[in-house]
């Protein structure tokens, strides 16, 4: 496992990589680490999978959401910092953590949001669980220039895989520690942050309340192999997704706009068409057999998430994204012909 972790850090260009059993328990670990419990509160974004968002509550912090830039689908920056402006101007509580979600495989703009963390006083999670493989300001994602803690997935069905797995990068010592013990049960076995001296070489402490979040070496070998590969595979994944845009161009399909100072990792390829046509057009696909799918449904409308009163509409552009929005297939085997297929009965739509 150590070879795992090492092998991401040097590619990433981060200090530290801690392996763990999956991309939530990274997240649930990187809020622990930064300290995050009751009374607190924690933004992320709606539009990801719920685990951006429950890792808060599982540390029994209060969650609540910034709306998307509908160009980008990622976090909006003016959106984060008007609402950053009015909880302070309202003497509101301010957010202890916020975690920007590169979706689709986009880094978010994590130079402004670093900026508003300077201004406002967050401490930043990336969730990269898409993002691995990907550049921001021509360095990699992961590196944690501007973030306490970036985290990666490696279930099946990202970019690369470990099986189930996922890891926690950051450049702080502390964090790093922290992060590896509470991964084990909070146990240590480094005297110097014993509560006492060691009864002899066998002696190790539980030193704080931790969990078996622990990768195995099985998944981790795994992990190495693919990413030994994951620049080929990233390469491969552009080139679909370019194959997609010419297809989709002067089209009435709407697509994820590209920062020009971001290189995705382009897990997802998301399309978005007139939200009167969406569910006939959904199902059809369905219908001819092409596993299209929704990423996401925006998480406070999740009926979990509703106790907590979020009303209706409550990021417009989420919202009007979740009406819209259909996920084509994409994925490095693919062949030309499989996509000419995909796109052929997109447009047979006329949309």
């Amino acid at each position: 496992m150590p070879q795992f972790e090492q092998a991401v850090a040097t590619y990433c260009g981060a200090r530290y990589g801690v392996a763990v059993n999956s991309g939530t328990s990274a997240l649930h670990l990187a809020c622990l680490a930064l300290d995050v419990g009751r009374g607190d509160l924690v933004w992320t974004s709606p539009i990801t999978f719920v685990a951006s968002a429950n890792c808060a509550r599982y540390c029994g912090a209060d969650i609540d959401f910034v709306d998307i830039d509908p160009a980008t689908l990622n976090i909006c920056p003016n959106k984060l910092a008007a609402k950053l402006e009015n909880a302070r101007s309202n003497g509101s509580r301010l957010p202890k953590v916020v975690i920007a979600v590169h979706f689709a495989g986009q880094s978010c703009d994590m130079t402004r949001i670093s900026a508003l963390a300077e201004e406002f006083g967050f401490r930043i999670i990336e969730d990269a669980s898409h993002a691995i493989g990907g550049r921001y300001r021509d360095e990699p994602i992961g590196n944690c220039r501007y973030s306490d803690i970036t985290t990666f997935s490696f279930h099946p069905v990202k970019v690369i895989t470990s099986g189930e797995g996922g890891m926690a990068m950051t450049n702080d010592l502390i964090l790093a520690q922290r992060i590896s013990r509470l991964r084990n049960h909070g146990i240590t076995r480094d005297p110097a942050s014993m509560t006492q001296a060691p009864d002899g070489p066998w002696y190790y402490q539980q030193i704080e309340l931790g969990y078996n979040y622990r990768l195995t070496d099985i998944h981790a070998a795994l992990g190495l192999s693919q990413l030994q590969r994951l620049d080929t595979l990233v390469l491969k994944r552009r080139e679909l997704a370019e194959q997609y845009d010419a297809a989709f161009l002067n089209t009435g399909i709407q697509l994820q706009a590209q920062n020009k100072s971001t290189d995705s990792a382009h897990h997802l390829y998301v399309i978005r068409v007139p939200a009167e046509k969406h569910k006939v057009v959904f199902e059809e696909l369905r219908n001819q057999k092409i596993g299209v799918n929704l990423h996401y449904i925006p998480v406070y409308n999740q009926p979990d998430y509703q106790v907590f009163g979020f009303p209706s509409n409550y990021c417009a552009e989420a919202e009007l994204y979740y009406r819209e929005a259909i996920t084509l297939p994409l994925y490095p085997e693919m062949t030309a012909e499989n996509q000419q297929h995909i796109i052929s009965i997109v447009q047979n739509f006329h949309l």
